[in-house]
């Protein structure tokens, strides 16, 4: 029994009733690992040694409040992410407008309903599940990210500066906030298949022959092929970028030689954003170009390689796009 109660998710209870604390042990103890406190002060420090998954927390409390033990845990950034629930008999709509201001996840009211304490905490508890896994998928993608660089030219400012191009270009096409950061998040993945490119090819110093250099353009399907089907849209959607980010506009680019709206937006803005990067970086096999004349090469590519309506929105967006480019020099 043991083992299995160090893998259930850690609740701690805080209330100065001891009556209240024994109601809460019997409807939670069965299904997580409980731990109590008395007063505020003792919750903090039990926050500290235990780290639990959620806090249940009484609002009237001699000494320090529920409000007060809140406000402590949101300002900390060890433990500011960890869901608070108050647990009280007060009533007014003005104290629980309080309590959701101070950061708390929900409110629940004294005397308790059993089936809505279960359930309440439970959903909390699966919000916190999904938010972690989440946070690991994204710090795998990250990684992968890093692991195509190995076998580039490219520096990781390179993949950071690209990210946030593509990031802005988005939000000015019409991206939400959350549509925009999954395409920061994706941007990164767009030249994974390159893992799959020989080392002859990839680091080759001088100009690739016809035969190497269609070996180079397969690593858009390599890079699709490595990220799979998932049900995770963010790697759906790195998939899509590595998949078209050398399409071109006008149906001359690769693999699929997609033509206008065929090619998914994602994988336009990755695109120009791409160019724009390469172009105005140093690489073994050139200098960097100044950005007028970037600009210039990419407005004699509008309707051709680049999407016309994507490229007003970088040149409107510009300045934006050069703090980045400052701020993530090589």
């Amino acid at each position: 029994m043991n083992n299995m109660q160090d893998s259930r998710q850690k609740v701690l209870v805080v209330d100065d009733e001891p009556t209240n604390l024994r109601v809460l042990n019997q409807v939670l103890n069965q299904t997580y690992k409980l731990t109590f406190a008395k007063s505020g002060q003792e919750a903090l420090r039990l926050v500290e040694k235990e780290r639990p998954d959620l806090i249940l927390l009484d609002v009237m409390m001699p000494e320090m409040t529920g409000y007060q033990v809140c406000e402590t845990l949101k300002q900390s950034e060890l433990f500011k992410s960890i869901p608070v629930i108050f647990v009280t008999a007060l009533t007014d709509a003005g104290d629980e407008a309080k309590g959701l201001n101070l950061g708390a996840v929900d409110y629940i009211s004294k005397p308790i309903s059993p089936a809505v304490v279960k359930a309440r905490v439970k959903t909390h508890l699966s919000l916190v599940d999904a938010e972690e896994l989440r946070r690991t998928r994204l710090q795998v993608i990250q990684r992968l990210g890093r692991a195509s660089e190995y076998k580039d030219n490219e520096t990781g400012m390179h993949v950071m500066r690209m990210s946030h191009y593509s990031r802005i270009v988005a939000l000015a096409y019409g991206f939400t906030q959350a549509e925009a950061e999954n395409l920061f998040n994706a941007a990164p993945m767009h030249d994974i298949g390159k893992i799959g490119i020989p080392d002859s090819i990839m680091l080759k110093p001088g100009k690739l022959t016809d035969e190497e250099f269609t070996i180079m353009k397969s690593h858009p399907e390599i890079g699709a092929e490595i990220l799979g089907d998932s049900d995770s849209d963010l790697i759906e959607l790195a998939k899509v970028v590595s998949m078209t980010h050398h399409e071109k506009w006008d149906g001359t680019g690769y693999p699929n030689k997609l033509k206008g709206s065929e090619i998914p937006i994602e994988g336009r803005i990755v695109a120009l954003a791409d160019v724009f990067d390469a172009l105005t970086s140093v690489r073994p096999y050139k200098d960097a170009w100044t950005v007028e004349k970037a600009m210039d090469f990419i407005h004699s590519q509008k309707g051709q390689h680049f999407d016309p309506q994507l490229v007003d929105l970088f040149t409107q967006q510009l300045s934006e796009i050069l703090e980045v480019k400052d701020q993530w020099k090589d």
